[in-house]
């Protein structure tokens, strides 16, 4: 078996170029509506963008997350508003480390998904909580860089508001993903 049947969506969706395309396309948008959903917090607003990037990575595995996420962040950088708050990349600028972070942990939370990390519960979760420190390092770090914040002072504006509710969102998938392989089985 290859590490490519690994992915979950490959068990429902036979591989094509065209499902490809499609699922990547798919991902950036849905990952745009799930960042209207949100709790505005200054400088970075609580959203479910980090449950969907996620998701998508553990669903999709590496490649395919990582394009979409690349997408996503492109379709903001072009002047589509499908950023928290429907907003485009130069409104947003506090928040591009978050948006690099969220390419990053699909690589990695897609390549741990195709290790096997999507299937069992307590697996998801430490791979969620691995993507959402990546996603919490190259996102406060920008506020470091970006908004010249000391690091103490990014940690608490960027990263302590949402470990509540990056903790709630891994239990919510250490739920579905497993119950959704139990399903394809």
């Amino acid at each position: 078996m290859s590490s490519i049947q690994l992915n979950l969506i490959d068990r429902v969706i036979p591989r094509s170029k065209i499902s490809d395309v499609s699922l990547v396309v798919s991902a950036a948008l849905l990952t745009a509506i799930a960042a209207q959903v949100q709790i505005p917090m200054y400088p970075v607003p609580m959203t479910l963008q980090t449950l969907a990037v996620l998701l998508f990575a553990a669903a999709l595995g590496p490649w395919r997350a990582v394009s979409a996420m690349t997408l996503y962040v492109a379709m903001g950088a072009v002047g589509l508003p499908v950023f928290a708050g429907a907003k485009a990349l130069g409104q947003v600028l506090p928040t591009a480390g978050y948006l690099f972070g969220f390419v990053v942990a699909a690589l990695v939370v897609g390549s741990l998904a195709q290790l096997g990390f999507a299937k069992k519960s307590l697996n998801v979760a430490i791979s969620f909580l691995v993507g959402s420190t990546l996603i919490y390092f190259f996102g406060a770090g920008w506020l470091v860089v970006g908004l010249g914040m000391t690091p103490a002072a990014a940690f608490m504006a960027g990263v302590a508001p949402f470990l509540v509710g990056d903790a709630v969102k891994a239990i919510v998938a250490a739920t579905l993903l497993p119950a959704a392989w139990m399903l394809v089985r």
